[in-house]
């Protein structure tokens, strides 16, 4: 990737943060997260989706330079501790995120670096162009996570789960970059976060083992106007589902790295 720097409100000529107008708005579905016990092997769950919709409008550029404008998006917390009773529990972790090392990671597709996708997410002008441009940017997000029964390091298909945590947090800006230059033009900034408990009860029968019992609802989102900055590590390689690690941390023994990063 090239240097993304972020860029002053000084030039009066083509984009600035002052002169594009966007708005935004940023929800969370209201419905209840739902669990799938169809697997002997694993329990399924899928989450509410988050959706962000924006109207963009670009003014006239008056060089010759392309724009891309769209969402990117990054996990700045991540928690998710699968319990298996006294046995111990694994544990979904980004180590240069929880390690304080870097503050966010990328949520990119893991392709469209920085973007979060390349469809309904981004528009793209090339200039110059001697009229102001209309676009509607939009993306969604939701958990489809799968869960072993049994701790991560065995082959049996043995109840063991007990309780599953996620605690993630997300931000999502509506970006308007400078193809040639790099520069980033941050216009609108999206906070949120997804929360879940569900407790597991595996002497149970298949199907009446899971149930949800925190939160009822998701908090919804916050939006806020630019300017910002936004994090390289955002913007780069790797991305979040690439740079996650599972460990299982057994009661008695060492921890042992299950699925290691890509």
């Amino acid at each position: 990737m090239g240097c993304f720097h972020s860029v002053s409100n000084k030039s009066k000529v083509g984009p600035c943060r002052t002169n594009i107008f966007s708005d935004v708005q940023a929800t969370i579905d209201q419905s209840p997260t739902v669990i799938e016990e169809y697997s002997p092997i694993v329990l399924r769950y899928r989450t509410p989706y988050f959706r962000a919709n924006a109207q963009v409008i670009m003014p006239p550029i008056r060089r010759k330079e392309t724009w891309t404008v769209g969402w990117i998006q990054a996990c700045d917390y991540m928690k998710f501790i699968n319990q298996y009773g006294t046995l111990g529990c694994s544990s979904w972790e980004i180590p240069a995120l929880k390690s304080g090392r870097i503050p966010a990671v990328s949520d990119s597709d893991g392709v469209s670096y920085p973007w979060y996708g390349n469809t309904t997410e981004i528009a793209t002008i090339v200039g110059p162009t001697d009229s102001y441009r209309r676009m509607n940017l939009t993306m969604n997000d939701n958990f489809y996570p799968s869960v072993t029964w049994d701790i991560p390091v065995s082959e049996g298909t043995n109840a063991h789960l007990t309780r599953i945590v996620r605690d993630q947090s997300f931000i999502t800006w509506l970006a308007a970059v400078n193809e040639t230059t790099k520069d980033i033009i941050v216009l609108k900034t999206v906070r949120w976060n997804f929360y879940l408990e569900i407790d597991i009860d595996p002497t149970r029968e298949l199907g009446q083992r899971a149930r949800i019992v925190a939160p009822r609802a998701q908090k919804q989102p916050l939006v806020t106007n630019g300017p910002g900055q936004i994090p390289i590590s955002a913007l780069v390689r790797p991305s979040a589902n690439n740079a996650q690690t599972l460990i299982w941390r057994p009661t008695e023994n060492q921890p042992i790295v299950v699925v290691p990063a890509k």
